[in-house]
């Protein structure tokens, strides 16, 4: 759990930096358009869709975009739908690595992740052959000292959390069913509970150890996924160490 912990905070530091460059836009409207196509346009009626345009919110994407976004995935603009497709895969060392994908493609995407993961000591594979090991949750990250822990653990009781761990890197993680996440979203924000990283994700069941320079390449593979435009979200059960982060 550590070192899913530390690899979606890299991905929420990563963020911000694609932000500034407008990198992130493109996946942030892919999530509007399939919150719109799964739940409607109304964000008051669609958890996903608003959980979605606060996402471009905060990286400042323009109000127009995010309205074209949502008219797309209503129908009432043009344009190829947008489906969920999730990815398996090994890193060096064998870890597990998934990848939840948005595409309007699936004749673009695939090859193209196949691609990476053969240039960077990995390999695509079928269906199935990494998912047992993982657990769908919802994953709230805090960091531990702008935040009383007391109140964080009574309102994850109070709204179906499952887990309240501090983890070594000095943050408060709370973990829960999906069906209990939006729920508890909406406690911590009633609350004033500020999160640095909150999302439904792929946690790994355990991780596992590799050595550093394989750590290092499995890194580096998973960065380039997740720079992909029609990835969403990577995952992976392998444990990142301090020294594999110091490496990149």
């Amino acid at each position: 759990m550590a070192g899913h912990s530390k690899w979606a905070n890299i991905q929420h530091r990563k963020g911000r930096v694609d932000a500034a460059r407008g990198k992130l836009w493109s996946k942030l409207s892919k999530a509007i358009i399939m919150a719109a196509q799964s739940g409607g346009g109304d964000p008051a009626a669609n958890f996903k869709l608003r959980k979605a345009i606060d996402d471009a919110k905060a990286v400042s994407m323009p109000k127009d975009n995010i309205t074209r976004a949502i008219k797309r995935g209503t129908g009432e603009l043009g344009g190829d739908r947008v489906e969920e497709v999730l990815y398996e895969g090994y890193g060096p060392g064998g870890v597990a690595i998934m990848c939840e994908s948005l595409t309007d493609n699936r004749n673009r995407t695939a090859p193209e992740l196949r691609s990476i993961f053969s240039k960077l000591g990995g390999e695509l594979g079928k269906t199935g052959c990494v998912s047992y090991l993982f657990d769908r949750k919802g994953l709230f990250v805090f960091d531990a000292q702008s935040v009383d822990e007391e109140s964080v653990t009574l309102i994850a009781l109070e709204h179906g959390g499952e887990d309240v761990e501090e983890t070594d890197e000095g943050k408060l993680q709370v973990t829960c069913l999906p069906d209990h996440f939006d729920a508890l979203s909406d406690a911590f924000e009633a609350a004033e509970l500020e999160t640095e990283v909150k999302q439904v994700t792929l946690i790994p069941q355990t991780t596992v150890d590799v050595d550093e320079a394989t750590g290092q390449k499995a890194m580096r593979l998973l960065e380039q996924l997740d720079d992909h435009d029609d990835v969403q979200n990577v995952s992976t059960n392998l444990n990142i160490t301090d020294e594999m982060m110091a490496g990149e």
